[in-house]
């Protein structure tokens, strides 16, 4: 039998076989660990060795922001701006779509129609500032007979029954309202104009948006744009004088809670699918100001916090005088399962310490997720009232 030689090691030097944190150190064999007489290769010499995947979770985590959050913080928080009024003469004409691409945004970010559109949705929020739904307000000829109308377009809903179908969503008696609407639509803002004989050639104008406003007959579907559009027309009201300043509380109030409530029986009873939803990621599938008018009533309330729409007590006793908790108690009906798993977000926001943060972070958000947003504003309409820069 032939006596044992030295054993002497030289490095592995396979590719095959794939790095691991428990390689030997330098100059160690790689299949006992013995020392060697060569350093083995470096690891960054292996060619087939690919980097470790990206780790993608399946669910994303809890504390969830907007996929562009680093944009909402770095945005400054807007701020009221005096609505410009317009004078004679005047030039109304029909509106026209704008807005097509991100330069197209961009445009509209930098014009005076975006600041003071933005401005005027500000001084609707600071307007009800530590205000319950329910407390004595001005309530102009105007806002009363916009009230008025948003009572009549209640009443064609209890006329114009759903039809059975099987679908979730997209009742087709939604658009028999919304012929009755287009049909009767410029009648009803004519009557609001009465007094205002020079402002009846504004109705080319400013019925679209009106239009707009419910939501669409062809998807049968609702969403921030046709909310933006009820706020569009309400400003074009503002820019006319009709709407003034000391009205705006009463807009909050009495004009903008009616329309909520319209809004919530069109969305029950037609089903009406949310438009562009963002799923559970979304702050709401449907609404966006009540949130930031609802914050707004809240700033520097002595007893309720943002973690207050946790309490069912709290929600059930004073969400008819409080819009947010008005909006809680309305996503806790609808929806099922944990809060927290269904409006991650919206539960997110309950974490912040007080009710300044939120608006003010809603303000931001608002501009960015919608006013900002090409899907959502591709459809924003440009007049004489709210003008295009070119």
């Amino acid at each position: 039998m032939e006596p044992p030689k030295d054993h002497q090691h030289t490095p592995e030097k396979s590719s095959t076989e794939p790095p691991s944190s428990a390689y030997p150190p330098s100059g160690c064999c790689t299949n006992c660990g013995g020392p060697t007489i060569s350093e083995p290769s470096p690891l960054a010499s292996l060619p087939e060795m690919s980097p470790p995947p990206n780790y993608r979770p399946i669910r994303a985590p809890a504390i969830n922001l907007p996929h562009n959050s680093q944009a909402i913080i770095l945005s400054p928080v807007p701020h009221a701006e005096r609505v410009p009024v317009v004078s004679p003469p005047y030039q109304f004409q029909s509106p026209a779509k704008r807005i097509h691409s991100p330069d197209d945004i961009r445009r509209f970010q930098e014009s005076p129609s975006f600041k003071n559109f933005l401005g005027f949705v500000v001084s609707l929020s600071e307007s009800i500032r530590g205000h319950k739904i329910s407390d004595p307000c001005h309530v102009s000829p105007p806002v009363a007979a916009v009230v008025s109308i948003l009572e009549t377009l209640l009443q064609w809903i209890d006329e114009i029954p759903p039809v059975q179908m099987s679908s979730r969503y997209g009742n087709i008696s939604f658009r028999s309202w919304h012929e009755r609407l287009a049909e009767r639509g410029e009648s009803l803002i004519l009557d609001l104009l009465h007094p205002e004989e020079e402002l009846k050639e504004s109705t080319v104008e400013i019925v679209p948006y009106f239009f707009d406003s419910f939501g669409n007959s062809s998807r049968i579907d609702y969403g921030t744009g046709h909310e933006t559009n009820f706020a569009a027309w309400l400003y074009c009201l503002a820019r006319m004088g009709v709407i003034k300043e000391e009205d705006y509380h009463g807009v909050v109030a009495r004009v903008f809670v009616k329309y909520l409530e319209l809004m919530r029986k069109l969305q029950m009873v037609y089903c009406l699918e949310p438009a562009g939803s963002h799923g559970v990621w979304g702050l709401d599938d449907y609404h966006f100001l009540p949130f930031i008018f609802g914050s707004s009533q809240l700033v520097d309330h002595k007893y309720m916090k943002p973690k207050s729409i946790h309490n069912d007590d709290i929600l059930e006793n004073f969400s008819s005088e409080y819009m947010y908790l008005s909006c809680i108690a309305f996503v806790k009906k609808v929806k099922k399962g944990l809060f927290a798993e269904h409006s991650p977000l919206l539960d997110d926001i309950s974490g912040v310490p007080n009710w300044k943060k939120v608006n003010s972070g809603l303000l931001k958000m608002y501009k960015v997720e919608v006013l900002e947003k090409v899907p959502i504003m591709q459809h924003f309409l440009f007049g004489w009232l709210i003008k295009w820069e070119e």
